[in-house]
């Protein structure tokens, strides 16, 4: 088998439906399977795959693991040659993982490859690559000197920025949300090291395969919509874990001293009551205009949606300049990759995006990298 996904979900089961129904779509030309390994989720995430994806292999833990031994207990039994480690907020192309395989199979020192990131309004997730969080790197983002000094090198390490966005390279680290690499490495190096929680593991798991002697490539040939924390309330729980994962990181793989666990430990405090901050959930603006964008015009679908969302529907309009303007696209018959393609090719501050899947009664999307997102049910 040339390939498995291995999806770790908890209590996400309206976007675990549209992660699993966009790599069905993304492995019909591949052999490949799909693992499922659900950490106890409160939700009916267990029974929909069980309905909606009986092909699927669906593991059900009876307590929340964490993501590290989930993602273990997945790969355990996956039988690809290759592994792709995928969030389940998250959406791939048709050829995502296509593209993924031939690049991996032109490298000889292959470690990890990653991909390119977009928030649910397009805009380009920085930690889609990035570098070792050394203790200066890790000042350099604390204190955000990357943005305040953009045109010097050494200040743009966490985000690996001597690579562009539209660049594919060599980069350190690679985020959790997807990682592909084979079924071989990943168990000699011994997995997500499972004394984390949740925080920290990808770096780890990146930086072992460093230490191997690999190279872990930023591919950015392939984009994929990751719907940020969508599992993650960032509360009191959220800062200790961060913590608590920061501080394993660095006291197995770097060198300690007073001063740098000073500094570590009043950094991380201070990123991790930004992380927080930032994961408030904020009013949200109704919009002003809906643009439904499809291949099939059905009257049924149209007139769902207007009942739903007590406004009338514009059909299949280009981008305008209306302010609060929410794009409604129909996956079914754009398919995957256009539907990404056409939220990164709009990305505006004033639009929002939501996703329309087929067979189901909702429509689903995110409107910033710090909202928790939006199901809407027709």
């Amino acid at each position: 088998m040339q390939l498995s996904i291995i999806i770790l979900n908890y209590n996400v089961r309206y976007f675990l439906e549209l992660c699993v129904s966009s790599v069905q779509s993304a492995i019909q030309n591949l052999d490949a399977e799909i693992i499922v390994v659900d950490n106890n989720s409160p939700d009916d995430s267990c029974q929909m795959i069980k309905d909606r994806f009986p092909d699927v292999i669906l593991i059900e833990n009876k307590e929340n693991t964490g993501f590290p031994k989930g993602n273990n207990i997945g790969v355990n039994i996956a039988k690809g040659e290759y592994i792709c480690i995928l969030n389940p907020d998250t959406v791939v192309a048709e050829d995502t993982f296509e593209k993924i395989l031939a690049f991996a199979k032109t490298k000889s020192d292959l470690g990890i490859v990653g991909c390119k990131l977009i928030d649910g309004t397009g805009n380009f997730l920085p930690e889609s690559k990035r570098g070792i969080p050394t203790p200066f790197v890790a000042f350099t983002k604390i204190f955000s000197l990357y943005k305040i000094f953009p045109s010097i090198k050494s200040f743009g390490n966490y985000y690996a920025t001597h690579i562009k966005e539209d660049q594919t390279g060599k980069v350190e680290i690679l985020v959790g949300a997807f990682m592909v690499m084979k079924k071989k490495l990943y168990t000699e190096i011994g997995g997500f090291d499972e004394r984390y929680f949740m925080y920290g593991e990808d770096i780890d798991l990146s930086f072992s395969a460093l230490k191997k002697g690999k190279s872990n490539y930023y591919f950015h040939e392939t984009t994929v919509i990751h719907y940020k924390g969508e599992s993650t309330i960032k509360d009191g729980t959220y800062m200790k874990r961060f913590q608590q994962g920061m501080n394993l990181f660095y006291q197995k793989n770097m060198k300690s001293s007073i001063f740098f666990s000073l500094f570590m430990k009043l950094g991380m405090v201070f990123f991790s009551f930004i992380k927080m901050f930032q994961g408030k959930t904020k009013p949200k603006s109704k919009p002003e205009t809906y643009i439904f964008i499809s291949d099939n015009l059905d009257a049924a679908i149209l007139k769902s949606l207007e009942e739903k969302l007590e406004a009338a529907v514009i059909v299949n309009k280009e981008a305008t300049d209306f302010e609060r303007t929410e794009f409604l696209l129909d996956a079914d018959s754009l398919g995957f990759k256009k539907a990404i393609s056409f939220i990164e090719s709009n990305k505006r501050q004033q639009f929002t995006f939501k996703i329309l899947l087929k067979n189901s009664n909702f429509l689903i999307g995110s409107n910033s990298s710090n909202d928790r997102g939006e199901v809407i049910k027709l």
